[in-house]
């Protein structure tokens, strides 16, 4: 009666600015939510609809280095755009098999989401996917994933509805494109020979958490030619480490 009684009061509030508070308010009442955002991801940077504020009251600095480039690091994000399609994605089904060894973790998700996550996901079109993402500083138990797998349903058609009254602010806050040839730009102008496509790639599926044997399988290559790319990827660069590769990745988003 409570679930049936917040649902009829977060339909009277879809137009009104405090929608996506009152929603995860209700879903904290249910399973800890200690951060959270609502992006949109497409081809170009996520655009945020509503996020929760940083420790200050203001914005999130480690937020807005996600924004600038490190999302294209971040599994929700890459298995959203490799298999776009509706319901939850928790932190275990779409993380790496190295996800928690990579600089991405260490230095920005165990900071800011600090220990679980997971997106209730809405297909907008071919290219947009609404994501609620919900951090946790512990882990999801059993019973709380069986419970948000249960009222999945009804988050993910307010979120659709919703977006009839966001359409406004997303034409004036469209964010400019940005992808990993971006990256590509910026460090071909300080290189004598340029990197491959295929190193490229190389590089950020190591950034992101992949074994050499996830990036093998992905690339459909051998474990050996994986190690190959990334040799002479390193020699280019003139780095001899995956947190070299990684800082240098962050130099080209700011």
């Amino acid at each position: 009666m409570a679930w049936h009684q917040a649902i009829a009061k977060l339909i009277e509030a879809l137009d009104r600015p405090d929608f996506w508070l009152t929603l995860v308010r209700l879903l904290d009442r249910y399973i800890p939510v200690d951060s959270w955002v609502v992006l949109i991801f497409s081809n170009g940077r996520p655009q945020v609809l509503a996020e929760c504020p940083g420790k200050d009251g203001g914005p999130d600095p480690l937020f807005q280095d996600y924004l600038k480039g490190l999302y294209l690091l971040d599994p929700f994000y890459l298995a959203i755009r490799e298999t776009p399609h509706n319901g939850l994605f928790w932190l275990a089904d779409v993380a790496p098999e190295c996800f928690e060894h990579t600089d991405y973790y260490q230095r920005y998700f165990r900071l800011n989401v600090v220990a679980d996550e997971v997106h209730i996901n809405v297909q907008l079109d071919a290219q947009r996917s609404l994501s609620l993402s919900l951090g946790s500083e512990r882990q999801f138990n059993a019973e709380q994933i069986a419970l948000l797998t249960l009222i999945q349903s009804w988050v993910a058609a307010l979120m659709r509805q919703r977006m009839a009254f966001e359409r406004e602010g997303l034409e004036q806050n469209a964010a400019p494109p940005l992808s990993w040839q971006s990256w590509l730009d910026a460090t071909d102008q300080q290189l004598e020979t340029p990197l491959s496509a295929r190193e490229l790639e190389v590089g950020r599926l190591m950034l992101s958490g992949c074994s050499n044997k996830e990036i093998a399988r992905k690339l459909e290559i051998s474990a050996e030619t994986v190690k190959v790319h990334r040799k002479h990827m390193y020699s280019k660069l003139g780095i001899k480490s995956q947190s070299e590769l990684f800082s240098l990745f962050l130099n080209a988003q700011n």
